[in-house]
């Protein structure tokens, strides 16, 4: 088998998902230019993509076909050479509807590899919000505030290529910055973002965080049951009925609030918060029936108020 090159994309549903297309498709165009297969794709649990909730691209090279197919084979990597987040508040922890609970956004580097951010703050910033880790990992800072470069309007402030020349700086092994400007020059045709590459390139350092640096509360986590431990049959508990509301200040008890997992919560990947005016309500029931995560409670006036524990954005 040969060497196989695993590269993530963390970024902004919908805010920032051409950004990270553009990302992933130039590390494997870049990589074919020095005869290495690889693949780009997306991977995310909710369809379409929420805004702002986390998702992921990634890149996959090898230096062959048959380590191709074979890292392919996988749903998604389980280690990565580097992490890119094109979004900083992302290094404080992601939760995406691909997986469960709040995940380090250094989870999937392998010991040595590196994390690129887009940020104007200092590593030190950096490595306090990110969660630590017991191997040594690489910093390596893009300049810039986060680019909200989205599905339908694309803000080409250079974040993408400016990441390439970074890439080409921190693992040459995967390509040279000559194969990246050829990419970049098949892709856009635009010799000012092939130098805003080279300059990326010169211009980036890596600083090396060691094991206990970092964040050290232990993410939130799940306790599977073992196999002795579990219920006779195929059998998942259903989450209860709810029950009535009671208003805080007259303590009139009506209405309806839907009892709701107590570990399946997804408010930690909210961007933006429903605000909803209880004097133009008409009482459509309309946001009660197409929220897909059933977050508003129905108060003794009947009206609908949005749940924050159990909404997402």
């Amino acid at each position: 088998m040969g060497r196989l090159f695993a590269i993530e994309i963390i970024y902004r549903g919908i805010y920032q998902k051409t950004l990270a297309r553009n990302i992933s498709r130039a590390i494997v165009l870049a990589a074919h230019k020095e005869g290495k297969p690889g693949i780009s794709f997306g991977r995310y649990g909710d369809s379409p993509e929420r805004n702002g909730i986390p998702a992921k691209s990634f890149a996959i090279v090898a230096t062959d076909d048959v380590t191709l197919e074979e890292g392919m084979a996988k749903y998604e990597p389980k280690e990565v050479d580097i992490t890119i987040s094109v979004d900083d508040t992302l290094c404080k922890g992601v939760e995406s509807w691909a997986w469960y609970g709040l995940q380090p956004v250094n989870k999937l580097l392998k010991p040595g590899g590196t994390l690129i951010v887009t940020s104007r703050e200092k590593p030190e910033a950096i490595i306090a919000m990110s969660h630590s880790k017991t191997d040594p990992y690489k910093l390596a800072i893009i300049k810039g505030t986060p680019s909200f470069s989205g599905l339908w309007v694309y803000k080409d402030d250079h974040t993408d290529v400016r990441i390439l020349g970074a890439i080409a700086k921190v693992l040459p092994d995967l390509f040279s910055l000559k194969s990246v400007q050829a990419a970049i020059m098949d892709e856009w045709k635009d010799s000012l973002k092939s130098t805003s590459a080279a300059r990326a390139c010169e211009r980036t350092t890596s600083i090396t965080v060691q094991p206990g640096q970092g964040n050290p509360e232990v993410p939130y986590k799940f306790d599977f049951p073992k196999w002795h431990e579990m219920g006779e049959g195929i059998a998942i508990p259903s989450i209860a009925h709810g029950k009535p509301m009671e208003d805080p200040t007259t303590h009139v008890q009506g209405g309806y609030k839907p009892d709701r997992n107590p570990t399946f919560k997804k408010y930690t990947t909210r961007t933006m918060r429903p605000v909803v005016n209880f004097d133009t309500c008409i009482k459509c029931t309309l946001c009660w029936l197409q929220c897909p995560d059933s977050c508003s409670d129905v108060t003794p006036e009947g009206l609908y108020d949005a749940n924050m524990q159990a909404c997402c954005g």
